[in-house]
């Protein structure tokens, strides 16, 4: 009784090749592990071997978790014949029998057989120790070599764990072997939770072995290193303990956080080493935070293969929301990512408490690899010698040196007499032998002083020792008054170091001092300098201060850093010198180490802290400059006052831990929320950076700190590094660190600089100094540097005698240097200023170049300028031999315009509150040539009011040879009353470049926004630049001629044309009224420079005109000339057009619209003498002018002609008319009547051979709908007539709603045959990949950008980036959308990886994607990859782009498709196109596809049209027929079918569908809205017709008889009928009581063998209950009668209450499978060199039913030879489907094998004869000869084919329970009718209404259950889930479908979560869902 359980329960499989997965057996029935019941559980894992056990397990939850289990039985589907028992017949419970819920069982292949266990007695002995016991639950896992028993908790009826007690306990479990370690612990329950063991002894009673182990620690919280549970070694009391850094993730949702204990489960590679259960103790687990572990293991099992992580259900609120978890394993420096984001909840989702992670592998991460030590720490014994101060150590070896370590530990340590042998664990990298360790304290603490005796260091894993001898105070009142000692493993060095003080005014100072001394072989660490040896008050001004520095030998000091800390009231110091020599030196030998600068947070660069190098080796200038920019976490409470410090490490070293105290950008209060800090040090060249250490002092009232990222721009390296953090660095969050190692995410490549040293000196002349903003500008061989501001904080440019003022720059490295441009800004007051010269020293090169001024820069002194450019003196550079031209008219000459480049500016201010600014913008353009200068923005093109909120300013900039853009500075001058500025982006389109450019911004441009900048360097997004032909420039001169009225004020446009039709877009010459009013006066001459597209050397002709506005708009044009540079850019060519008449309504024709050929043409060369040659010459075979007559025909049907004004546009192959307005009639005064013809005459150039027209009108006035029925163009000059054939509607209401059309010429052969993109491409193997984006739900998740994928297969083979488009109208991935995509690419091969990413920039173009599909049809696989992850620059780790492993994506397989090129023919009827939707269905060998809409894509299906496109049609060829359905709807609802046809693009094959006659319910002679049609291949038609006589018999019972409409459909061999409408019957009155109802349909298409019948009735009529006793179908073509028995109701009020029933075939019974059977073996033998053989082969066929004999495949005729294919025939037993076979290759008479001999065998089809079933097994292996058969290879089937006879034996009519879970979600219910149709490799189900009686279906968070009736489908493929959105309510969140077989208990799950609601994801309301096993 109770043996039952509704606990969750698992089971763990342990075979010879490695260990499973935990796998939770989950059941559809609510009825599991009840009482006397046996369950089935069909689960796919990886194949693990022969079983050796499984652990069986229950996560205790549910009302009566106590579980009675009896046995479990495993069958290997595969090879069933392979059956495992494990007998239980024990409780798992935690409150009956022994307690334990975990059980592992023994296996066997024989259920009799009782397997034996072992026996483990443990004894645990608690120390003899205050407080030693315990009242936790303590814990045990033993491990051994064949695995370990899981966690035992340890209980007896005693009072265990007491102290200075013996507790023992006996433990059942399988034999381990020999065991390796235990792990130890407890659950910290409990008053008194602490706990001292001693040690543990273990004995196995079964190998007779006895295990000692000893511990001697503490388990406790509060004691000692803080651990609860430990990994023991047998014999030593020393693992060696590999660490792990685990941190938990708690989701960001409601009730996410858990008050449960937590714990987790580590699994190695393939799961055959595990960490036990490893509780993690001391966390939080609250919504939205990290939790962060140290757990030590003794065993690496790093890399995981997977982690499980559970809680104990346990507390108030258990359920418990976990995100992710991440472990990093120091030792192997690898660091993965396990996603999770599922509730663990009883009472959430599915009701797990405990879940198995698997890595996201794409999130791998490689670190530095750390190695564990241990360290002891010996206290001398002497009177006072402990220390209550906190610790610090640092180790230096040959390879390098550790960071600082605190020696953070909660117990007692450093008390004198104890002998404090302290164990410390820590992790190092590989620094080889060591050389020296530093050990020094905190002197805060009133008891600091220690006497240290020595420490020594074990590598735990090598066990190299190494001793540290000191027997020293570290005290500030003992010995030498030092606190850091340096213990040495080499001799001693004393160094005597003077810091020489400035003599400049208030130089001294009173700060604390620190130096560190840093040479070849280590450095000193920072010492402060306390002791001075000769002056008591140190630091002053003039002073030189001596101290004695006692550190090991660090070889030759290379670098000094110096500095102070910058408290006190006169803290500035200006320091002159340090010098350093080595004790017992001559001071003449001493180091000298010159600075010169102040260290003051208000002068210079404001920097405290400086690197000195020596004198020799010139100044300064060797060291790097870091630009470090902090960004604090946008999070309350996320700032902090404490002082920040970072350390960098390089590949050449790492520059020491330096303290961040004075930023660059100047912010004030550092490092507040959302803030950017940036901070510039000054240190040594480190190489790349391959990760930094940042933290903080812990200091202040606010010290914690929310750290969210770190960027490093390194000028001289050329990089930028991006270190995310997002974490807390705080004692009381997280894992209480304060300091934390970063790895970069990205490493960016920016521009690689130089130093260069500037100093100015200004003159010693009255009022000589400035205080302007000073600016230089240097200009070099290889380029120049930007504008730099030459200013620190110290006041500069002062008359002082000659005040000299010394800058570093970083630039770019310009060679030798040219000139200087030196200027300042006139601002304030006392601007003026008297420069003596500049001097600049190159360091790369080591030269100093001179520039002499000694001028003015003043607007009221000398010339008057305030800019200078200077050159250098006694070099030989030439001067530049031109100023670059600026601020140039627009009329610039056509050579110069060639030489420049236009720049259209458009700048977009973005759309935030308060955007836009009334400040001065300006702005500079960099070029890989040159940049621009500064460019004020003050004309701009579109706005008077510039740069307000939202609006796009346009500007023009001229340039000279800039090269390609590389760069953009803009920015602001901060004036006006609102100068914050938001710039969204700017774009660069540079028409004689062919780029258009985009430079992101997203920022503000604030002093009091983001990091407080105001101007911004911006570079190209490279994804969102565009390139088109470059343009070239044009001088277009307009002679208006001297007549009277010649002029014109309207607005003048010109086209050009070159050959073969190829023209410029349409250019207005004028910009603006002022212009025209200008230009175009009576006898003028206009010339115009316009950059336009190149149409070739020759110009064929040219149309200009107006637009007939303006006062007056008519115009006498005299002529145009054209001239273009010739090609080589050495002289010009001018095309002369004569026009010479009027453009205007009033005069002449009324055409304002000419087109002119050339008459002449002008050309000039400039010769090798410098002269111009000029040569003029006619032109003579110019195009004529032709008249084209126009004949336009309005259709005759109500409401056909318009009043709007009607365009016309006529193509021929040499060119086009341009647009031309139909505006007079020559026929009718009222145009475009109902039935009229309007005719109308265009003169234009010769347009050859005319093939297109484009017609529109502007939808004016009240009748503008038009039916335009068919255009005649004649050529008048030619007689030739061209008719175009429209029969459409252009209007805004009727049909597509188009006002715009384009026909093409009627002719025999069609132009406009129109044909897919890809199908040509689709030959070279490119394919076509179907893509699912969802975004996520959170408020900022969209984004506008555009998002593409790139595919990667093996050897990064990969698709070019796949652009996702949206589709017309959508402007925006929207939050919580679904995007459906189909792309072509490359065809990669098997899918490794997936890139996805979008072009934008900006922070605004953050997304946040939650799920990414890929499906690839041609392979039948889809992958769905779960991302929920950001791409944006500002969230997350700042990426755009991210790379997902298929490692990580769930896998299902789909229905494989083949792309087929369809041709749709129209016929040449009046009225044969239309714009209905058309439905395709198609029928193959092999199966039928669903229904698919045929797209319109607005002009296909159109009269006389063939139609080309590719289609994605299951792989069911040959084909046999197709079904078309038209569903009327549309304007033009019917269609004349011509014919069809379908070519296979893998196999070539083609199969053509012949109709010739209308679709349509009004027209033809069928009256019919479907067809079907057969394949015809070869002239030969795949299908006969037939006719099908159908007799229903109604059985004879009361109320049998029905009034409902009846429908049925066929299926058979060929597909189905579709369905029949039995309506036409023998009786008058249908389906009346024991009646026999017959039907004839003539003219179908034959089935052949038939299968099923599906019928149902409409359940209409007063009765519609019917009960039908058999369907009997005749095929008169056959002469075959198939009966069909049914005997069942079709009611809603009786038997099953179906009304849709499915009957299988009867006459297929007669079918007597025997015994035996024949089966055909054919092998291929693969068509290589040796592949051949002449000795025997034997097969082995495997079947799931049983297994074959052995079958000698004897080899008489000359079998197996090279490429050739020989069949066997066997008979044999029946074994039921076959799943494998084993090949061996054996000599023909047993004798021995001399060498080594194969035999190379391609592929073996296996056919069993009776029912002509085939199996594919593709080997492609070389089987080695062998004399005996115990050598074979064994092959699983990969592909196999079910014959129509057999799939006919399988339909029997069998129970299905279908199970609907409907998401827990908001609105997650629907109340719509929902409807399933389930599909199987025997066929579909047919759609099925879910309903039941009395019962609210499918709300929120419910469970449904349905059982349905079908004809057995097989091994299921798809279900399709749809609801009729038929109520208001209808949306609908389908969390999963689970069908269950009830005949086999097979069950099969279809996850869905998604939406189907016409509101929400995609809009739809179906879903097709796969299986997931």
């Amino acid at each position: 009784r109770g043996a039952g359980t509704d606990a969750n329960v698992f089971i763990t499989m342990f075979g010879d090749y490695g260990i499973t997965p935990k796998v939770h057996l989950t059941s559809k029935s609510r009825t599991a592990f009840e009482r006397a019941k046996t369950d089935v559980f069909r689960i796919r894992t990886h194949n693990v071997g022969p079983l050796k056990k499984i652990r069986i397990e229950h996560d205790n939850t549910g009302l009566s978790a106590s579980w009675f289990l009896d046995r479990v039985v495993v069958t290997d589907v595969i090879r069933p014949h392979l059956r495992y028992y494990f007998a239980c017949n024990n409780w798992l419970s935690k409150v009956e029998g022994d307690g334990l819920y975990v059980r592992d069982l023994l296996g066997s292949l024989d259920a009799m057989e009782i397997p034996k266990y072992n026996k483990y007695v443990v004894s645990v002995f608690t120390a003899d120790v205050k407080g030693s016991g315990t009242d936790a639950d303590v814990f045990i896992n033993l491990f051994g070599e064949f695995g370990d028993t899981a966690e035992r908790r340890l209980e007896s009826d005693k009072n265990n764990f007491e102290k200075g007690t013996e507790d023992k306990f006996t433990l059942d479990a399988p034999n381990l072997g020999k065991i390796r370690k235990i792990t130890i612990g407890h659950n910290n329950k409990g008053s008194s939770a602490g706990w001292f063991a001693d040690k543990v002894v273990v004995e196995d009673l079964g190998n007779k072995t006895v295990y000692d182990f000893p511990i001697n620690r503490w388990f406790a919280i509060d004691e000692d290193d803080g651990k609860i549970q430990r990994d023991v070694l047998v014999g030593g009391n020393q693992p060696t303990g590999i660490v792990y850094n685990v941190h938990v993730v708690t989701g960001n949702v409601p009730g996410a956080g858990t008050n449960s204990k937590i714990h987790i489960v580590m699994h190695g590679t393939k799961g055959l080493k595990n960490s036990g259960k490893v509780f993690l103790e001391g966390g939080h687990f609250e919504r939205g935070l990290t939790d962060i572990f140290k757990v030590e293991i003794a065993a690496l099992l790093s890399p995981l293969s997977r982690v499980t992580i559970g809680h104990d259900n346990g507390g108030l609120s258990a359920g418990w929301f976990c995100e992710k978890v991440v472990v990093y394993c120091p030792f192997t420096g690898i660091e993965q990512s396990f996603p999770c984001s599922k509730w663990m909840d009883e009472k959430e989702g599915d009701g797990l408490v405990e879940r198995e992670l698997f890595e996201m592998v794409s999130l791998r991460q490689k670190r530095q690899k750390k190695y564990p030590w241990s360290l002891w720490i010996w206290t001398s014994d002497i009177p006072s010698a402990g220390t209550d101060a906190a610790i610090f150590f640092q180790v230096y070896g040959e390879k390098g040196k550790s960071d600082e370590i605190k020696l953070d530990n909660r117990s007692d340590n450093f008390e004198q007499g104890q002998i404090d042998r302290f164990v410390v664990r820590v992790e190092l990298p590989d620094f080889g032998t060591l050389t020296k360790l530093r050990i020094w304290h905190e002197k805060r603490s009133p008891f600091a002083g220690w006497h240290l005796s020595k420490v020594t260091m074990l590598k735990t894993l090598t066990k190299d020792k190494y001793k540290f001898h000191c027997g020293r105070w570290l005290d500030t009142n003992e010995d030498d008054n030092e606190v850091v000692r340096e213990l040495p493993a080499s001799g001693d060095l004393i160094s005597e170091v003077t810091i020489c003080t400035g003599t400049v005014g208030g130089s001294g100072t009173d700060a604390s001092v620190f130096l560190n001394l840093i040479g070849d072989l280590g450095d000193t660490g920072d010492r402060q300098l306390v002791n001075c040896k000769n002056n008591a008050n140190k630091f002053e001004k003039g002073n030189l201060d001596e101290f004695i520095i006692e550190a090991v030998n660090i070889g030759r000091i290379r670098r000094v850093r110096i500095g102070h800390n910058g408290k006190g009231g006169g803290c500035g110091w200006f320091l002159d010198k340090v010098l350093v020599r080595e004790e017992g030196q001559a001071e003449i030998q001493a180091y000298e180490f010159p600075c010169g600068r102040w260290l003051d947070r208000n002068e210079d660069d404001g920097q405290i802290v400086r690197e000195l190098v020596p004198f020799v080796e010139g100044q300064r200038l060797y060291n790097v400059n870091y630009h470090i920019a902090v960004k604090t976490g946008n999070i309350s409470g996320g700032s902090s006052d404490s002082n920040v410090f970072v350390k960098l490490y390089g590949e050449k070293g790492d520059t020491g831990k330096m303290m961040l105290l004075v930023s660059a950008n100047n912010l004030g209060n550092y490092f507040e929320t959302g803030r950017i800090d940036i901070f510039t040090v000054d240190t040594f060249d480190i190489g790349q950076i391959n990760r930094l250490m940042i933290g903080h002092t812990n200091e202040g009232m606010r010290a914690g700190w929310f750290l969210d990222s770190v960027q490093i721009t390194v000028p001289l390296q050329g990089k930028q590094y991006m270190f995310p953090s997002h974490r807390w660095l705080d004692e009381d969050e997280a894992d209480g660190k304060t300091e934390v190692e970063i790895y970069p995410s990205e490493i960016l490549d920016t521009e690689q600089l130089v130093n260069y040293e500037i100093t100015v000196v200004t003159g010693d002349l009255a009022f000589a100094g400035t205080n302007a903003r000073v600016f230089i500008q240097i200009y070099g061989d290889n380029g120049k540097t930007e504008v730099i501001t030459l200013e620190s904080r110290s006041n500069n440019f002062e008359r002082d005698t000659i005040e000299e003022d010394v800058f570093t720059v970083t630039a770019v490295d310009l060679g030798p240097l040219k000139k200087l441009r030196i200027r300042h800004d006139n601002s304030n007051s006392h601007s003026t200023w008297y420069l003596d010269r500049v001097e600049i020293v190159d360091i790369k090169e080591d030269m100093t170049y001179y520039f002499p001024c000694n001028r003015w820069l003043a607007v009221d002194e000398d010339d008057g300028q305030i800019a200078r450019e200077l050159v250098p003196v006694d070099e030989a550079f030439m001067k530049k031999d031109e100023e670059d031209e600026e601020g140039a008219g627009p009329t610039l000459g056509l050579e110069q315009k060639s030489m420049s480049t236009t720049y259209n500016l458009k700048i977009k201010t973005g759309e935030k509150k308060n955007a836009g600014t009334d400040a001065n913008v300006f702005a500079i353009l960099f070029g890989e040539n040159d940049d621009t200068g500064l460019i004020n923005l003050k004309a701009c093109k579109t706005h008077k009011n510039k740069f307000e909120q939202g609006m796009i300013n346009e500007f023009t900039v001229e340039a000279v040879d800039l090269g390609d853009l590389e760069k953009l500075r803009i920015g602001h001058d901060n004036s006006g009353g609102a100068p914050g500025w938001f710039l969204d982006w700017v774009e660069i389109d540079a028409p004689s470049q062919g780029q258009r450019i985009t430079f992101p911004c997203g920022r503000w441009l604030d002093k009091a926004e983001d990091d407080g900048a105001i101007v911004r360097n911006l570079y190209p997004a490279e994804l969102q630049t565009e390139f088109y032909m470059p343009f070239v420039p044009y001088e277009i001169k307009i002679y208006t001629s001297d007549e009277f009225g010649a002029g014109t004020d309207a607005d003048v446009f010109i086209v050009l044309y070159g050959c073969k039709g190829v023209c410029t877009q349409q250019k207005h010459l004028c910009v603006n009224k002022r212009e025209r009013r200008l230009y175009f006066e009576r006898g003028a001459e206009d010339m115009f420079i316009v950059e336009l597209e190149d149409i070739g050397d020759i110009i064929e002709k040219i149309r200009i005109g107006h637009d007939n506005k303006g006062i007056n708009p008519g115009w006498h044009l005299d002529r145009v000339e054209i001239r273009r540079q010739l090609r080589n850019g050495k002289g010009s060519e001018t095309t002369i057009f004569p026009c010479e008449c009027w453009l205007a309504k009033s005069e002449d024709d009324g055409e304002t619209v000419r087109e002119l050929v050339p008459s002449d043409i002008i050309t000039q060369k400039l010769l090798r003498g410098g002269t111009l040659k000029t040569t003029e010459t006619e032109v003579e075979d110019a195009l004529e002018i032709h008249t084209y007559k126009v004949s336009v025909r309005t259709g005759d049907m109500n409401g056909a002609g318009t009043d709007a004004n009607v365009f016309l546009t006529i193509y021929g192959d040499l060119g086009d008319t341009g647009e031309r307005k139909l505006s007079k009639s020559e026929k009718n005064k009222n145009k475009f009547s109902r039935g009229q013809v309007d005719k109308f005459t265009v003169e234009a150039v010769d347009l050859g051979q005319v093939f297109k027209i484009r017609l529109r009108h502007d939808n004016s006035l009240m009748g503008a709908d038009w039916y335009l029925d068919q255009v005649e163009v004649m050529d008048v000059d030619t007689d030739e007539v061209y008719m175009f054939l429209c029969e459409r509607w252009l209007s805004m209401k009727k049909e597509d709603r188009r006002i715009e059309r384009t026909f093409y010429v009627k002719v025999k052969l069609n132009r406009n045959q129109k044909s897919d993109l890809y199908l040509v491409s689709v030959l070279f193997s490119v394919i076509p990949y179907h893509f699912t984006l969802s975004t996520g739900v959170d408020r900022e998740a969209s984004t506008t950008a555009r998002a593409y994928v790139i595919i990667i297969g093996p050897n990064d083979v990969e698709t070019d980036r796949l652009w996702l488009d949206l589709p017309d109208g959508k402007k925006s991935f929207a939050v919580g959308s679904m995007e459906h995509f189909v792309c072509y690419g490359t065809d990669v091969g098997e899918m490794k990886r997936v890139e996805l990413g979008h072009n934008g920039a900006t922070p605004e173009s953050c997304w946040l994607v939650d799920e990414l599909s890929v499906a690839v049809p041609t392979k039948g696989i889809k992958y769905i990859f779960p991302c929920k992850c950001w791409l944006a620059k500002d969230r997350g780790d700042g990426l755009t782009a991210r790379l997902f492993n298929v490692l990580d994506s769930s896998t299902i397989g789909i229905n494989r498709k083949v792309v087929y090129s369809v041709t749709v023919a129209t016929g040449d009827t009046q009225s044969a196109g239309t714009d209905t939707n058309i439905f395709l269905t198609v029928f193959g060998a092999n199966g039928s596809t669903e229904e698919m809409l045929l797209q319109k894509n607005e002009d296909r299906f159109e009269r006389g049209q063939e139609d080309t496109f590719s289609l994605e049609i299951d792989d069911i060829a040959p084909l046999k027929k197709i079904r078309l359905r038209i569903d009327g709807s549309g304007c033009r609802p019917d269609w004349f079918l011509d014919r069809m046809i379908m070519r296979n693009l893998n196999t070539d094959e083609v199969f053509e569908f012949s109709y010739e006659d209308w679709l349509s319910r009004t027209k033809g002679t069928r009256r019919t809205m479907k067809c079907e049609l057969a394949a015809v291949v070869d002239e030969e038609e795949m299908v006969e017709k037939t006719t099908y006589i159908i007799q229903v018999k109604t059985s004879d019972v009361g109320g049998g008889g029905t009034d409902a409409n009846v429908f049925l459909i066929l299926f058979g061999e060929f597909g189905d009928t579709g369905s029949l409408s039995l309506k036409e019957s023998t009786n008058r009155n249908k389906f009346e009581r024991n009646m026999k109802d017959v039907f004839r349909f003539p003219d179908m298409l034959s089935l052949g063998e038939l299968s099923k019948v599906r019928v149902w009735h409409d359940n209409k009529g007063p009765a519609p209950g019917w009960h039908l006793e058999y369907i009997e179908v005749k095929d008169e073509i056959m002469d075959e009668t198939f009966k069909f028995p049914c005997d069942r109701w079709l009611a809603k009020n009786e038997d099953d209450r179906q009304i849709i029933r499915e009957l299988a075939c009867a006459n297929n019974d007669n079918i007597d499978l025997s015994e035996k059977t024949k089966y055909d073996i054919a092998i291929t033998t693969a068509n290589t060199d040796n592949a051949s053989t002449s000795e025997n082969v034997w097969i082995v066929l495997e079947g799931r039913k049983a297994r074959s004999k052995e079958f000698l495949l004897e080899n008489k005729k000359k079998k197996f030879l090279c490429g050739a294919t020989d069949s066997f025939e066997f008979s044999s037993k029946h074994l039921g489907e076959i799943a494998g076979i084993c090949i061996g290759h054996i000599t023909k008479d047993g004798k021995k094998v001399k060498g080594k001999s194969f035999w190379h065998v391609m592929e073996v089809v296996v056919t069993e004869k009776e029912l002509g079933n085939k199996y594919f097994f593709n080997c492609n292996a070389q089987i080695p000869l062998a004399a005996k058969k115990d050598q074979f290879s064994t092959f699983e089937c990969y592909k196999s084919v079910e014959s129509f006879a057999s799939k006919v034996r399988n339909l029997v009519p069998i129970k299905y329970e279908i199970i609907i879970i409907t998401g827990d979600v908001k609105g997650g219910g629907t109340d719509a009718n929902v409807f399933i149709t389930i599909y199987g490799v025997n066929g579909d189900s047919g759609k099925r209404h879910l309903q039941q009686r009395f019962r609210n279906l499918f709300e929120r968070g419910q469970t449904d259950r349905f059982v349905v009736e079908m004809l057995d489908l097989g091994e299921l493929l798809k279900v399709k889930v749809e609801h009729d959105a038929s109520s208001s309510s209808s949306g609908w969140f389908l969390e999963f479908v689970e069908v269950t077989n009830t005949a086999n208990s097979v069950t099969t799950i279809f996850h869905c979560g998604k939406w189907l609601d016409k509101c929400k994801a995609d809009g739809q309301i179906y879903r097709v869902l796969y299986p997931r096993y």
